[in-house]
């Protein structure tokens, strides 16, 4: 897996998104769209409007704050 996830400052899922997957020893990179705002474009392209979202290999696979999903990860 090749986890990339995509916050904002001052987001409570993104902040609860990034708890799991630390709290679970996930790997992912953090992109926050706060510092880095050329990223907005890049997920409004994939037909994303809110954060946190997860990709796996440039494919989202979670957007929100979803436990049911990320629970899923953890079988992979």
């Amino acid at each position: 897996m090749n986890l990339d996830l995509y916050t904002k400052n001052n987001c409570i899922q993104c902040t609860m998104t990034k708890k799991f997957l630390n709290e679970n020893n996930i790997p992912f990179k953090e992109h926050n769209l706060s510092d880095q705002p050329e990223l907005i474009t890049y997920l409004k392209d994939k037909g994303l409007q809110s954060v946190p979202v997860l990709e796996n290999n440039f494919e989202p696979i979670i957007n929100g704050f979803r436990p049911d999903l990320l629970r899923k990860l953890l079988t992979l």
